[in-house]
């Protein structure tokens, strides 16, 4: 792709999520589209996203199941980024008439006290440079019509990213094993769905040092004071009005919000 096609593919994402409205998937118009042309996309559409005003909490992990991963015939998860504009207070709403067609799922989020930089870096060290875990619920919300694209368009559409709620910062626990810590998603006062850390390519601290590691391709790097939330842990369900959500992780607490119309 071409920098002029980047830069309109970037704006008509950034505007089709400003404005609440689905799109045909960008592959649909550029069927020769890259990995490496999409994260090319994902960058105008993150400098849209900066000029407009709105501060980068931190990165987020997608495609960070093993079955995900294969069902999309990649080798690593992918990347996006969530921002400040992005996020709903603990126990707050969120309204749906500024979605497209949303979905949740629970994760685990890490707050880093120091930098990681890439390549090389394992889950032991991400572990090591974390100060708090976050229990999370991501709201997310592709911009294409009925959720259908394929990997080049999910990236370009930073990966999904639309809201996120964030539960208590809880100091790292030197004997919590997050691979293990049930995480329970709920609607309504029902389990939706249900999983461990273990769903996170073996560990949640595995998924950010894979992420490290993909950055530094671009001499790039976690920083301190990010927040990364490191995948789904559960799957993620549909969201209509009057919804009341909750997660519960295990040894970390809940989190929750309400669907408004």
């Amino acid at each position: 792709m071409n920098a002029t096609a980047l830069k309109e593919t970037a704006r008509l994402l950034y505007f089709a999520e400003a404005e609440n409205r689905e799109i045909e998937r960008m592959t649909s118009d550029y069927p020769d589209m890259t990995v490496e042309d999409a994260y090319r996309v994902q960058e105008e559409l993150i400098s849209l996203k900066l000029k407009h005003g709105s501060g980068i909490i931190g990165p987020k992990m997608g495609l960070t199941s093993r079955a995900k991963m294969q069902q999309m015939n990649v080798e690593e998860p992918i990347y996006g980024y969530i921002f400040e504009d992005m996020i709903v207070p603990n126990g707050g709403h969120i309204n749906m008439d500024k979605l497209i067609h949303p979905k949740v799922e629970a994760e685990i989020a890490f707050l880093l006290g120091e930098d990681i930089e890439g390549p090389g870096i394992t889950g032991e060290q991400v572990l090591a440079a974390t100060d708090y875990f976050i229990p999370a619920l991501e709201i997310i919300d592709s911009r294409y019509k009925n959720f259908s694209f394929t990997l080049p368009d999910v990236i370009a559409d930073n990966a999904s990213s639309s809201r996120v709620v964030f539960g208590e910062r809880i100091k790292k626990p030197e004997n919590l094993k997050l691979e293990s810590a049930e995480v329970s998603l709920m609607i309504n006062g029902v389990v939706k769905e249900q999983g461990t850390g273990a769903a996170v390519v073996g560990h949640p601290a595995n998924s950010a040092a894979m992420l490290a590691n993909m950055l530094a391709r671009k001499k790039q790097k976690l920083k301190a004071g990010s927040i990364i939330l490191t995948g789904g842990v559960t799957g993620a369900v549909m969201l209509k009005p009057g919804d009341s959500v909750s997660a519960q992780v295990e040894g970390l607490g809940d989190v929750s919000f309400a669907v408004c119309s």
